[in-house]
Order: C-alpha cells, then structure tokens, then sequence
C-alpha cells in the first residue's frame, strides 16, 4: 500500500514532464516485451479469435449508453 498516493501521483507527473516522448527507444522496449511473449509461448496465439466472444460481451456491456439522472431498466 503507498502510504503518499498525492505525493507519488504529483511525482509521476513532474517525471512525464521532464521526460520526453522517445519512439525509437518504445519500440525497443516494444519488440523486447513482444520477443519475451513469443518465448514465453504466450504470443501468436494459435487462434486469433480465441476469447473473442468474451471481448464482445464486455464491449457490449461497458458501452451502454444512457441519459443520467434517469433509471434505467433491464432488457
């Protein structure tokens, strides 16, 4: 547990602001955690569409749209 969540937040920030965006060193630490992936047989999957029908339901439910201040009720 962080004990100063306000303190490492407000350090988080300054260091984002100091830093510059760097793409080519990204994409190094890009292909490294993706060569770690392959190794670890994690990455390619053998069937893409695995799950898929997961990532549908959850894009289904956390994309409902509706007015606020009104109830909504269940279909």
């Amino acid at each position: 547990m962080i004990k100063g969540p306000r303190l490492l937040k407000d350090f988080d920030k300054k260091l984002a602001q100091r830093r510059k965006a760097d793409y080519f060193r990204n994409l190094k630490i890009f292909e490294a955690l993706y060569e770690e992936a392959k190794r670890l047989c994690v990455l390619p999957t053998k069937d893409p569409l695995e799950g898929v029908e997961v990532d549908i339901y959850l894009a289904k439910v956390l994309n409902v749209r509706t007015s606020s201040g009104k109830d909504r009720t269940r279909a």
